[in-house]
């Protein structure tokens, strides 16, 4: 009785944390970029009754007898499946269709120029992106959206109109009515995305086990290509998430009949002597 309680307090930890990822999950539904986690679970060492033998002296083969002690929590993945891309009609708006990740920088910017020397760089799948007061190409956040070479993406404050082509291009016209190139967005492909590390506010960082980012120019080396003026919305799935969320449900409330039940049992052998 008291190894089927801890079976069940284990699932009930188990189940928790599910309910933990699900919650995330719904309360990011319209987050642009966002990936969907997702709980697994795995077995708990056997105790083991009787190990197995084989035949002989006439007989056959036993096998073992074993019982299980719970449950543990074994992944929690991160899904990198593409979200659907919403159009926004906006130029600095932009979605990747296939692989790769906006490579987001911070750091000292030398003068006026493009060339930053990176204190610290981020991956992300949000590209809402946004023009600061000198021209500089940036997120939410104020993070520099980097081109190749690590250089930074810069329109004169002066450009009559820009765009951003599915290569990652981005040219402007200048006040004299000629179109001027501008720098290009350089992706960056991991080897392991679902290694990547969350780090907040859409972005991901480099773990030990994502491997290290290759650069790849957008629709080159396996990485998609730039959608101007749309935005990628989150994978996640309501219709299943709220599925997941009664499955979740329904095995913390059996997990909780098992420790009731024990319990009742234990009562009934503490009221044999009265």
């Amino acid at each position: 009785m008291l190894r089927s309680m801890y079976s069940g307090i284990s699932g009930m930890k188990n189940f928790q944390v599910k309910l933990d990822v699900i919650g995330n999950n719904i309360a990011n539904v319209n987050t642009y970029g966002f990936k969907k986690g997702r709980t697994t679970f795995k077995d708990l060492v056997s105790q083991q009754i009787a190990g197995a033998s084989a035949a002989g002296g006439g007989r056959g083969g036993v096998n073992p007898k074993q019982v299980g002690l719970g449950s543990q929590l074994a992944t929690i993945d991160t899904v990198h499946t593409q979200g659907s891309l919403q159009t926004t009609g906006r130029p600095l708006d932009l979605g990747i269709s296939g692989d790769g990740f906006f490579r987001l920088g911070t750091g000292t910017v030398a003068g006026a120029g493009t060339a930053i020397t990176l204190t610290e760089t981020t991956y992300s799948r949000a590209g809402n992106f946004y023009l600061d007061q000198t021209g500089y190409v940036v997120n939410g956040d104020g993070k520099f959206l980097l081109g190749t070479g690590n250089s930074v993406l810069k329109i004169p404050t002066d450009a009559k109109s820009f765009s951003v082509g599915s290569d990652g291009t981005l040219n402007y016209i200048d006040n004299a009515g000629v179109l001027q190139p501008a720098g290009q967005v350089q992706l960056a492909k991991f080897a392991n995305n679902e290694g990547l590390e969350k780090s907040g506010s859409n972005e991901y960082r480099q773990s030990t086990n994502s491997g290290a980012p290759t650069g790849a120019l957008p629709g080159a080396g396996g990485a998609g290509t730039l959608v101007a003026g749309a935005l990628e919305m989150s994978n996640v799935d309501l219709s299943e998430e709220f599925t997941e969320m009664i499955v979740a449900q329904r095995g913390f409330q059996a997990n909780t009949r098992i420790i009731t039940t024990s319990d009742e049992i234990l009562q009934e052998l503490v009221n044999l002597k009265r």
